[in-house]
């Protein structure tokens, strides 16, 4: 059996992360179709899109709109995105969203189901979140929104709200996001496959599909 690692840098208040996530499990279908000898495992890497967002969160449109230059502005991106995001099977509700998100808690929990006993959790976990985010417009840098969100995906919700309220793992997910900064990685998502191929940007399945091929060792 071979074996194919990707890394995926990304936050969770991104959308184009969201459909980068998206096209990458359509990614992953086709080459599990083409390559059964191929074992391959997904790293969630941290980093933050708004390290400045107060833990409480702050209203989200006038953030955005301050950011892009105004409401116009903020509602065509708002269009670009969503119509990307039809195409990856993603409906945006960015209507829902009062908050903007400090996003630390959420990769704390990211790194708790990849690393700690809820492992196998971790790829509903990463979906949950977005959709949390995106689609229904829950405010994720909330703890008991994550304990919820963790508990739909099969973890123990009590448990997890325990380790949310504690600092555990906070100075681990800080280096993490300082980590890929000092590799230049300055924009999400932001694609790595087996430390040889990079991919930036929400990139289509057929170009994510290509770098696998590219950067795997033959069958």
């Amino acid at each position: 059996m071979t074996t194919l690692t990707i890394d995926v840098v990304s936050d969770v208040v991104c959308p184009w992360c969201f459909i980068g996530k998206r096209n990458l499990d359509r990614a992953l279908e086709l080459w599990r179709a083409e390559r059964s000898d191929c074992d391959v495992t997904v790293r969630w890497r941290p980093f933050f899109l708004n390290p400045d967002t107060p833990e409480s969160g702050e209203p989200y449109r006038p953030f955005l709109e301050k950011k892009f230059g105004g409401p116009k502005q903020l509602q065509e991106i708002w269009q670009r995105v969503s119509e990307a995001g039809r195409k990856a099977g993603i409906e945006f509700a960015f209507e829902k969203i009062e908050l903007r998100a400090n996003t630390l808690n959420a990769h704390r929990l990211i790194h708790h189901a990849q690393t700690g006993a809820g492992g196998a959790a971790i790829e509903a976990v990463i979906e949950a979140l977005f959709a949390a985010q995106f689609l229904d417009g829950r405010h994720i840098g909330d703890r008991a929104v994550l304990a919820e969100v963790a508990g739909e995906c099969g973890m123990d919700a009590a448990a997890v709200r325990s380790y949310l309220d504690s600092d555990e793992d906070a100075g681990s997910v800080r280096a993490g996001a300082e980590e890929v900064q000092r590799m230049g990685i300055s924009g999400v998502p932001f694609f790595i496959f087996n430390n040889k191929l990079a991919a930036s940007g929400a990139q289509p399945p057929e170009a994510l599909l290509k770098a696998m091929r590219e950067s795997s060792p033959p069958a």
